[in-house]
């Protein structure tokens, strides 16, 4: 296929997975629990956090930190005790375990009381075209206070290689707006075109057979020749094939 053809393909792809029906059977879901802008904030970064392996089970796992908080997760991340954060000793989603948790509650706590929210980390830090370095200042800032060494892994950095794929995920929920019902789009300082593609084995493998990735690896460096070739496609809304490539990969074992 001719890259105009492939645009027409993904186009048909992209309004057929992003619907409303996606939603209950995906990660997303932990944050369509919530109508505050921090819950959805919070409850959105947990969720993608621990979203690798089973999506059963990080859908289940997802909702269950939620219930540990209370279900209100601001409110539980700026108003909680040592001793509340005992309550999830017997929480683990594969690496991730009550001390990676724990830490993340008082990291979370610290970018709200200290660094003015999520939202004003990545819009002070994205460049004109790229969200990536914001995501890097973002670790940094996150792991300003002492910390467990074992926590580090679970916040990934572009520039240290990574794909950064659940952080990318994560941000497409919270920038990109559409009438669809699924992303959210509630940070309005930070532009769609800005977002990469979440890169994993199933929107990569797509994306290599047709042609819009050739780098083997799903790292720094294959997120940004997919960013290329994506933002021909729709240079306002690239992620927005994000749905047709994970769809294709997943449901179709395209």
């Amino acid at each position: 296929m001719d890259l105009t053809e492939i645009k027409e393909f993904l186009d048909e792809k992209a309004d057929q997975y992003n619907t409303a029906d996606f939603i209950n059977d995906d990660p997303i879901s932990i944050p369509h629990r919530y109508s505050l802008k921090e819950d959805i904030e919070i409850s959105g970064f947990l969720a993608a956090t621990i979203a690798w392996g089973n999506r059963k089970s990080i859908v289940k796992n997802g909702h269950r930190m939620m219930d540990l908080m209370d279900n209100s997760p601001y409110d539980f991340v700026m108003s909680h005790s040592d001793y509340e954060l005992k309550r999830f000793k017997n929480f683990v989603h594969r690496t991730f375990n009550h001390i990676d948790l724990g830490y993340f509650i008082k990291a979370l706590k610290h970018i709200y009381k200290n660094k003015g929210g999520m939202e004003n980390i990545f819009k002070a830090h994205s460049s004109g075209d790229s969200i990536q370095p914001a995501i890097h200042q973002f670790k940094m800032l996150f792991f300003e206070l002492p910390h467990p060494s074992r926590t580090l892994k679970h916040v990934s950095d572009p520039l240290s290689g990574s794909a950064a794929k659940r952080l990318n995920m994560y941000l497409r929920w919270l920038v990109r707006k559409d009438k669809r019902g699924v992303d959210f789009g509630i940070w309005k300082s930070i532009n769609s075109s800005q977002l990469s593609c979440p890169l994993d084995i199933h929107s990569g493998n797509t994306a290599r057979k047709l042609g819009l990735l050739s780098r083997i690896q799903n790292d720094a460096r294959a997120v940004k020749e997919l960013d290329t070739k994506l933002r021909l496609l729709d240079a306002k809304d690239p992620v927005r094939y994000d749905f047709a490539l994970f769809g294709l990969g997943v449901f179709e074992k395209f």
